[in-house]
């Protein structure tokens, strides 16, 4: 098996409606509609205990390529194969980016912003919800950039058409999830978006997926990052 629960290993299982459960790790209580198959839960802040590790890697680093940004956080310990952190670290490596490529921003605090909207986004909304909280990240990300509210006019509106953009881009691959693959096409398509909407050019590469054999729900050939063969 592949990564699956962090507590044993075993296949997650997902659930038709909310249940109790007691994180194995902090013994929280909460609701949730997903456990693994011998009983663990783990709760979204155990899940993304050292997250924190992202803001000071951004704002030590001098890439263009938010692929390139994000597959560094992606090596560290805190990120899992799949789980809510792909929700801040989408948005993040984008504003990183972003910046680097002369995008203004004021990445310290933005990154503070990302990490707190970001990590509000439940794990497994891309099911429950119908929209993948990686191109939710992506839509973050702008209305942090366009200081979207509530009440704006065109901020609103650019922020949420970013979010459908990814989504649709997500939506067109088709399930099972796969935070990897869905995080890389929601900053693809935020990478256009930005340049067509912002002047902002970040840089973009080709993406050949090494995360497959940590993936049992791994698409293969109908990923469009699966490896050459």
């Amino acid at each position: 098996m592949a990564e699956e629960c962090l507590i044993c290993g075993a296949p997650l299982v997902y659930l038709g409606k909310d249940e109790l459960m007691e994180c194995a790790i902090c013994h929280k209580q909460e609701l949730s509609k997903t456990r693994c198959s011998k009983g663990h839960y783990v709760c979204g802040e155990c899940h993304m205990k050292g997250v924190d590790v992202i803001i000071g890697l951004c704002l030590h680093e001098s890439s263009k390529n938010p692929i390139e940004i994000i597959r560094k956080m992606m090596a560290e310990p805190f990120c899992h194969m799949h789980g809510p952190e792909h929700h801040i670290m989408v948005g993040a490596a984008l504003l990183t980016a972003y910046r680097n490529a002369g995008g203004k921003t004021d990445l310290g605090a933005d990154l503070l912003e990302m990490q707190n909207r970001g990590g509000q986004v439940p794990g497994g909304v891309c099911g429950f919800w119908g929209a993948c909280g990686a191109g939710i990240s992506a839509g973050i990300f702008i209305s942090i950039i366009s200081k979207s509210t509530p009440l704006t006019v065109e901020s609103w509106g650019v922020s949420n058409l970013m979010t459908s953009k990814a989504l649709a881009e997500i939506g067109k691959v088709g399930g099972p999830r796969c935070c990897k693959r869905d995080s890389y096409l929601a900053i693809l398509a935020a990478v256009d978006f930005v340049k067509e909407h912002f002047g902002i050019e970040m840089e973009r590469n080709e993406v050949t997926c090494v995360h497959s054999v940590q993936n049992n729900q791994c698409i293969g050939k109908r990923c469009p990052f699966k490896p050459q063969s």
